[in-house]
């Protein structure tokens, strides 16, 4: 009986093509992941930590998910009260895995943005961001540049909240002036920080 019990937990939480949600309103609901080379969710581990240290701030949040991917992060902050959340994804796949996402939980607080997310920040006149969740591919090395678009982009609100997903193998990004890393861990090969950043103006308010 116990064997069963155990493999009765470890088919629900590993199912192919599947993400599930963690906690909140769609908590254990099953989203599709698109069949798209090197597209790698945050896992349902890190995505636990994450929005317990977010707790305090995700109530009523505007977010920012850039290369959004399966949107596990972006659909986990809705989840769990976000007000909104921008998803910015380029491939057309993945967009269109996402987008049915979004119709199967009638999630009204989600807009997919079909970009290239250093496009999007550099195109201006965006809204700003209480949270921005950035975990681009780890090979690209972009975690610098993105942050420094971010800075300059005017889209953060006052004291808003970057998430950083990196190869734990990586250098630590040199942050923007003024940006302070709050939480710092490690699971597998994956390094994952919430850094808070000021507000750098130019957005709308």
């Amino acid at each position: 009986m116990a064997g069963r019990r155990a493999a009765s937990r470890k088919e629900k939480k590993s199912q192919p093509g599947r993400l599930r949600i963690v906690a909140g309103k769609w908590r254990s609901r099953l989203v599709p992941v698109a069949d798209v080379p090197g597209l790698r969710p945050t896992s349902a581990r890190i995505r636990e930590t994450l929005f317990n240290w977010l707790a305090p701030c995700i109530e009523g949040a505007s977010c920012l998910d850039l290369f959004a991917g399966t949107g596990a992060l972006g659909l986990e902050a809705l989840s769990r009260g976000a007000r909104s959340v921008v998803f910015v994804e380029q491939s057309p796949v993945a967009c269109d895995v996402l987008r049915s996402s979004l119709r199967l939980l009638d999630a009204s607080g989600g807009v997919l943005v079909q970009a290239d997310a250093r496009r999007y920040l550099a195109a201006g006149d965006l809204p700003q961001f209480d949270i921005v969740f950035l975990d681009p591919p780890f090979a690209d090395n972009l975690i610098a540049d993105l942050c420094r678009l971010l800075q300059n982009s005017g889209c953060l609100a006052g004291k808003a909240r970057i998430y950083i997903e990196q190869d734990r193998a990586a250098e630590p990004v040199a942050l923007p002036e003024g940006w302070t890393t709050i939480h710092d861990k490690t699971a597998g090969n994956v390094r994952y920080s919430l850094v808070t950043a000021q507000a750098s103006g130019g957005g709308k308010q």
